[in-house]
């Protein structure tokens, strides 16, 4: 299998870095694409610097990177998550203007009938990006906001952090066990 992800200037870079970490695990090809404010923002939240982004996956590009394979839908992979996803990336990709490398990819995956996952990190929401997730819901993609639950009794911050990524791996067909989902539970 071989994911695509994204990770731009929103808070929630820890979802990202947990996300690649689970992928890695199960010896998945990772493209990643790490924007200008996406490093600083993982940097600041997290402490994390490029360098160690670039060592959890196959290949880093940058944004500006639109000699990429990845500007191509002739490249092959299986699917594509964006996470965090600024609402800037969202809107470009909602209104397909190809930006940089990560809204010029999302359209790619979107116009090759791939799985697109999004994950916005921001609230409350303002009606234009209500909007734009609507057009981009309408396009084929999915909308994963990173709203974690409770009902599976979270003791620390990583279990609502693998809540959020275990639905992405869920959506992306991958078995995993970071949460208990509905059912699983005394509720």
């Amino acid at each position: 299998m071989r994911i695509v992800v994204a990770i731009t200037g929103a808070s929630g870079g820890t979802y990202a870095l947990h996300l690649l970490s689970e992928l890695k695990k199960k010896e998945i090809e990772i493209y990643a694409i790490l924007t200008e404010y996406g490093e600083k923002i993982m940097k600041h939240e997290t402490g994390k610097l490029k360098y160690e982004i670039e060592e959890m996956v196959d290949e880093l590009y940058s944004e500006k990177n639109m000699k990429s394979p990845l500007a191509s839908g002739s490249f092959k992979y299986d699917a594509m998550v964006i996470v965090p996803c600024s609402l800037k990336t969202l809107a470009s990709i909602a209104n397909g203007i190809a930006i940089n490398l990560v809204s010029r990819t999302a359209i790619c995956c979107l116009k090759e009938g791939r799985k697109l996952i999004v994950v916005p990190r921001e609230t409350p929401l303002d009606l234009i990006s209500l909007e734009n997730m609507v057009k981009l819901k309408k396009a084929g993609a999915v909308i994963l906001p990173a709203m974690p639950a409770f009902y599976h009794k979270p003791e620390k911050i990583d279990d609502l952090i693998y809540y959020i990524v275990g639905k992405i791996l869920d959506l992306l067909g991958i078995k995993n066990s970071l949460y208990k989902r509905w059912g699983e539970n005394d509720v």
